[in-house]
Order: structure tokens, then sequence, then C-alpha cells
């Protein structure tokens, strides 16, 4: 696996959510740019090796 596509979506109530298709991992913050630092904290989280984390990270 070499990639792995985020919907983001701009929340009602607040800020931003990030959901990952096919895994269970989502997180939330205010911006777009802290959304994606978030991701790539939840990657590592839920990935227990690093190499196993993807090298592409789609954003839709």
């Amino acid at each position: 696996m070499n990639e792995i596509i985020f919907i983001a979506c701009k929340d009602i109530e607040s800020g931003y959510t990030a959901k990952a298709l096919g895994y269970s991992i989502f997180t939330e913050d205010d911006t777009i740019e802290e959304l994606k630092e978030n991701i790539k904290d939840a990657l590592g989280c839920h990935f227990e090796n690093k190499s196993d984390i993807p090298q592409v990270v789609l954003f839709s």
C-alpha cells in the first residue's frame, strides 16, 4: 500500500474534520493547515511501524 485517501470537510459547528477511507482514522481541527498536521500525527499513531505509513496522502 502506498497511498491513503482522506475526506476532509468543513464542519458546521467548528473547524474541519478528516476521515480516512478504509481505515479507522479520524481527526479534526480549526484550520486546514492544523488538520494536515493532525493527519500526520494520526497516521503515526495508527501504523506501528513508520515504514508502513503511506508515502502519498491524498485529500479530497
